[in-house]
């Protein structure tokens, strides 16, 4: 369990650099930083699931071992998408799909894993929440830190700086601000548990917008 805990700390420390899974992110062609897209990531009866991401009349489906464009066509109930050949059917939290090699119904949408889907499809790198008040970051390497707190009334965005890094320590710090406030954030390789929603993650974030502390948990997500 020790040795792979330093893989993932070191990868924490070189996120600038792209370390992880292999970079998908969609915001060169803008599509994916619309405001009206959302994403959903379903889980199937019997194991197995997808994610599905709504922008306008297109559903983008992200199966096992491939992606489909699937355009909205008309319904009795719920929404249908299909490109001729996968044909996926959403009503509420519920989901269905048929496609070649892949067939599920009943499945549901997995709320929490959607916020962390759709923050990656965003082109985010690196997303980190923390509770009372509750807040989330999102750094998006080389241009922006977005800090949102006090249970979402406050947001900050920062311009994302170079990282002071400490790969001997699997440490790694953001110093940035706009004029008006200073924002560091410190990410360290070592577990953390969110209690209030029993999660693990792999890196231990600290927030400190101008003197006030905060401190959360955070993972890659490229």
């Amino acid at each position: 369990m020790g040795a792979r805990f330093r893989v993932m700390a070191t990868c924490v420390v070189v996120i600038a650099s792209g370390c992880g899974s292999p970079d998908v992110r969609q915001e060169d062609d803008g599509a994916a930083m619309r405001d009206d897209a959302v994403t959903a990531v379903y889980e199937c009866p019997g194991g197995g699931g997808f994610v599905a991401r709504i922008q306008g009349d297109t559903a983008w489906l992200f199966l096992p071992g491939n992606t489909v464009a699937a355009t909205h066509v008309p319904a009795a109930s719920g929404a249908k998408y299909t490109d001729g050949e996968v044909t996926y059917w959403s009503h509420g939290d519920e989901a269905s799909i048929e496609a070649p090699g892949f067939e599920a119904g009943e499945c549901r949408n997995n709320r929490r894993a959607a916020i962390w889907e759709h923050a990656k499809l965003n082109g985010v790198d690196f997303r980190a929440v923390g509770n009372e008040p509750g807040w989330h970051l999102e750094i998006r390497r080389g241009r922006s830190i977005v800090f949102v707190t006090d249970y979402g009334q406050a947001r900050y965005e920062f311009p994302a700086p170079e990282l002071d890094e400490d790969r001997d320590r699997a440490r790694a710090v953001y110093r940035t601000g706009d004029g008006d406030h200073e924002l560091v954030v410190q990410l360290e390789g070592r577990r953390c548990l969110d209690t209030m929603a029993d999660d693990e993650y792999e890196t231990t974030v600290t927030v400190t917008l101008d003197g006030h502390e905060v401190r959360g948990c955070g993972r890659p997500l490229h």
